[in-house]
């Protein structure tokens, strides 16, 4: 901090010691041009003269009252203003105590708004002038007396131009506060939806796989002894699942490192390119699926493809976990005009088949998680039973308006 800048906080701090220093040098002003005054009436010519003590006296009371300017400036302004009136009516010769009227204006200007400027200003410049010019010892005039009336003029306006500085300093500071507070609410609500997108991804690719660990593992158990070949068939989709498993969660919570972290995989997010694989994991697990597609091989947008791809992950899941062991599944892509739609079914009759909130009353966020990845983009997704027993999922994902966005992003 320089000494300019320590200089006005400590000013700052006691206004009071500055108004008392400024009215002292107010003061030193006024003593100092009491000794000034015109030789001729006409003023055409200048000499020294010698204060009377009552225009000292006026002029001690005026700068005493500048002390509490920034408390009362509009006593402050009548005080000096009567001062200064008894002065110009009754001294001859006269001595500047209207000085300290005009650092009161000054005040007043600068502290109020400019109606009330205007006004106070105003009465001040034509009840001084008017005085000085019908009831002074001076003629009308007087170089003394337009000199009033300019000085008080400045005054008024210096003050509200101050003001009008301050109120467009302050209106920045606060429009400039303003939009920090608003770029740490949309950073925080930034971080919040990520959060929530990283948590959807961890839970889509936890508990697919989870889910056929555990049903390969328990039929490697059950079948050890009696088929070991199958047992180590068994093993070997265990194996794969847990390696597809660490491969996406090491792709997902490369997302969270930072930027002088070793670098993230590179593979690709799982899209409708691998859902032949992704049915291949749940048949290998004792689900079938069967796998139907009528989207013309369009390529659809990475967000509209992931979201695809993990709605189908996790409603297989589901059925994997809740609708029995003799229940089949059925996958259908379909692209209708601006949309993707696909839908899962199942035939399964255990009892979470056929709740559409099976796997939320059973502590999962299954459903919830689709639906809100669904939503994030524009589509609908619905689920509940099927007539006759089973579970249906359907989900519509608007593909254009995602299509349109990127290319624009791209322009």
């Amino acid at each position: 901090m320089s000494t300019l800048e320590r200089t006005r906080c400590r000013m700052r701090a006691h206004p009071l010691a500055l108004d008392a220093a400024l009215a002292f040098c107010v003061l030193l002003c006024m003593v100092a041009g009491s000794f000034l005054g015109p030789q001729n009436e006409d003023g055409s010519s200048w000499g020294t003269r010698t204060p009377n003590a009552p225009s000292l006296a006026l002029m001690v009371l005026g700068t005493a009252a500048l002390v509490l300017r920034r408390r009362a400036p509009m006593t402050v302004l009548a005080v000096t203003a009567a001062l200064s009136l008894v002065e110009l009516v009754t001294a001859d010769p006269r001595a500047p105590v209207a000085m300290s009227a005009v650092v009161a204006l000054y005040t007043v200007a600068s502290t109020t708004d400019r109606p009330t400027t205007w006004r106070v200003g105003l009465l001040t410049m034509t009840v001084l002038t008017g005085a000085a010019m019908l009831d002074g010892p001076l003629p009308w005039y007087a170089q003394e007396n337009l000199g009033l009336f300019a000085w008080t003029g400045m005054a008024a306006a210096a003050g509200d131009a101050v003001r009008s500085r301050r109120a467009f300093v302050d209106a920045i500071r606060e429009r400039a506060e303003r939009a920090e507070r608003t770029r740490e609410e949309e950073a925080r609500r930034r971080v919040a939806e990520e959060r929530l997108r990283i948590a959807r991804d961890l839970h889509d690719v936890v508990a697919h796989h989870i889910a056929l660990v555990n049903v390969q593992a328990g039929v490697a158990a059950h079948i050890m002894d009696k088929r070991p070949d199958q047992a180590k068939e068994a093993l070997s989709h265990v194996r794969e699942a847990s390696r597809s498993a660490l491969n996406e969660l090491r792709a997902t919570v490369g997302l969270l490192r930072q930027s002088g972290d070793p670098e993230a995989p590179t593979e690709p997010a799982p899209g409708l390119a691998r859902l032949g694989e992704l049915a291949d994991t749940f048949r290998n697990a004792g689900l079938p699926v069967e796998v139907a597609r009528a989207d013309h091989g369009s390529t659809l947008p990475a967000a509209v493809d992931l979201a695809a791809y993990r709605v189908i992950q996790e409603a297989l899941t589901n059925v994997q976990k809740h609708a029995g062991h003799e229940a089949k599944a059925e996958v259908t892509v379909v692209r209708v005009g601006p949309n993707v739609e696909i839908t899962v079914l199942d035939d399964g009759t255990d009892e979470d088949a056929g709740q559409p909130g099976g796997d939320e009353e059973h502590g999962g966020h299954g459903l919830l998680g689709m639906r809100e990845r669904v939503t994030a983009l524009g589509g609908a997704l619905t689920t509940g039973p099927r007539y006759g027993g089973g579970f249906r999922v359907h989900a519509i994902l608007p593909v254009r308006n995602h299509a349109a966005a990127a290319a624009g992003k791209t322009v």
